[in-house]
């Protein structure tokens, strides 16, 4: 297998970085500060054409595929984690699965809106005890006449406050075996019925707001069933396998920042006479750190071209969250050690760095459902 960074996927790194270096830099610290990313970031994004970055081009989007938006999630992430993961979720987790299961009238009503950034979407799966376990999800959506009513409560729902739409995972067939009853819908988030719950207080990506939805009775037509009736849950996996390549890639881009902060400080701080850079300790903390993101930075970019060929590519995309969100920690952990008692202190920014790199090994399917994905691949 070849792939390369095309001169197309430059000028994306590019135009990311760019934005990331003027536009969130100045920002990234006051979005974790106030919990809250500012609305100028969103307009932004927007007119660089990035909320539609894989939306096809009769849609108003861009055209292009994961392997570029997991070069633009890098740089973007590589500044602010919550701007990322907004983006991340917008793109992956409802854009995609909109774009592949659709019908021409769903895609043609919601697709212009959402590439533009006129609606937000959010991924509605995780309930309050289905996490892991997500087939046993109990919200409901029961037939009534041209309609579905739904009813049952969502959580961890990113940007749930701000969203537009949602694409929400419920029990349409309870005699079914877990999975085989599960179907997925595209609700208005204005739907009467439907109520942003309880806003997270989180350790980290901050600016990203996480909430709980309930809905209580709310009513959508027949024609918001996306894809096929009961076959909703395959859709979440696939989904979920683009998700987490998104997820990756923030991870790379969480310890690309790691990794930069870290030699800065090492070329700077002076101990002994002379700078920390130049004990061997501080080097191979250093040389460590960046042999573990450059090989994540490649399973990424595998698991998204593979992807990009509508190839199997689950295990890869696994492989890609397990091993990058383990070495963002790891450079995390390294780059506050380095700084020393000031990375524990908001004087640098190592100790965001710190908080929003813990998520990665969270959300997307925990480090160990990774492994679950991987082992069963083998094992087939």
């Amino acid at each position: 297998m070849k792939f390369a960074l095309t001169e197309e996927l430059d000028l994306v790194r590019k135009m990311a970085r760019d934005f990331a270096e003027a536009e969130l830099r100045p920002r990234a610290a006051r979005h974790d500060r106030e919990a809250a990313i500012d609305p100028a970031v969103f307009q932004g994004l927007a007119d660089l054409g990035l909320w539609g970055l894989t939306v096809a081009e009769q849609y108003g989007g861009a055209g292009l595929h994961n392997l570029a938006l997991s070069v633009m999630l890098e740089e973007i992430n590589r500044v602010c984690a919550a701007t990322g993961v907004t983006l991340s979720v917008h793109n992956s987790l409802v854009c995609a699965p909109l774009q592949k299961y659709g019908t021409p009238e769903q895609k043609q009503f919601w697709l212009p809106r959402l590439a533009s950034g006129e609606l937000l979407g959010a991924y509605c799966l995780t309930e309050p005890n289905s996490g892991s376990d997500a087939a046993a999800l109990s919200t409901r959506a029961v037939r009534d006449g041209a309609d579905y009513v739904l009813d049952g409560t969502k959580i961890w729902v990113t940007s749930g406050s701000l969203a537009g739409l949602l694409i929400v995972y419920a029990r349409t067939n309870p005699a079914a075996p877990k999975a085989r009853g599960i179907s997925a819908f595209l609700v208005d988030a204005k739907t009467a019925g439907v109520k942003v719950g309880k806003h997270e207080l989180k350790c980290g990506i901050r600016g990203s707001p996480a909430v709980e939805i309930e809905f209580a009775g709310a009513r959508v037509p027949a024609t918001s069933l996306l894809g096929e009736l009961d076959r909703g849950f395959q859709i979440a996996l696939d989904t979920l396998d683009g998700g987490r390549i998104g997820i990756a890639a923030q991870a790379v881009g969480i310890g690309q920042a790691c990794l930069e902060a870290a030699v800065k400080y090492s070329k700077e701080r002076e101990q002994f006479g002379k700078p920390i850079a130049q004990f061997q300790a501080i080097q191979w903390k250093l040389a460590d750190m960046a042999t573990r993101l450059e090989a994540s930075r490649l399973l990424v970019q595998k698991a998204a071209w593979l992807r990009d060929q509508q190839l199997p590519c689950g295990a890869a995309a696994a492989q890609a969250k397990l091993f990058a969100s383990q070495a963002a920690n790891f450079a995390a952990d390294e780059c506050l050690q380095i700084h020393g008692g000031a990375g524990y202190t908001d004087h640098f920014q190592v100790e965001r760095l710190f908080r929003d790199a813990r998520i990665t090994e969270i959300y997307e399917g925990a480090t160990d459902i990774q492994r679950i994905v991987i082992a069963r691949g083998l094992l087939a």
